[in-house]
């Protein structure tokens, strides 16, 4: 590995959608070093989006960087991403309430973060629903980091062909 585990400038800063082998469709930018912003175009809790998300970001090795996380929900996310092999390897692990109403979290989380709580509370949590899946990015840009407009509003409030783009 010629840089340090700290380097992150191969990610930082970088947004980018893609598709995982089971069709779900998923966007994220790198806001900075501890933080993302995604929407979620499609599977099972598509509609979702969410703004300043907290992460772990560590570089594993050249071109390889794994961003992970728990949401207010109780759901677990570890992403490998790998940006110039355009390939990402992503486990969701869902808690049991999510796989069983995906639709109580199909919001703006920011806006609902009390009700996700309160839903992660109530349960149930277990048996965790483990979805591991190898993606491919169909579209990646270099916007830079912390720039609040590259995800600012919900998957409908798009332009139609908006998650369709390839580069």
């Amino acid at each position: 590995m010629t840089a340090t585990p700290d380097d992150l400038r191969g990610i930082v800063g970088k947004h980018y959608i893609y598709t995982y082998a089971n069709g779900w469709q998923y966007e994220m930018y790198v806001k900075n070093g501890t933080t993302i912003d995604y929407r979620i175009h499609s599977g099972l809790v598509g509609g979702r989006w969410v703004k300043d998300q907290q992460v772990n970001l560590v570089q594993l090795a050249d071109d390889i960087f794994k961003i992970s996380w728990t949401e207010p929900t109780g759901t677990s996310v570890c992403v490998n991403v790998m940006p110039g092999r355009r390939r990402i390897h992503g486990v969701i692990f869902f808690p049991q309430w999510v796989h069983q109403h995906p639709e109580r979290t199909v919001c703006f989380q920011n806006d609902h973060l009390h009700e996700m709580e309160r839903y992660r509370q109530e349960g149930p949590t277990y048996p965790i629903v483990v979805v591991p899946e190898f993606a491919n990015i169909t579209f990646l840009e270099d916007p830079g980091p912390d720039d609040d407009t590259v995800i600012s509003c919900s998957p409908s409030g798009l332009p139609p062909g908006y998650a369709a783009r390839r580069n």
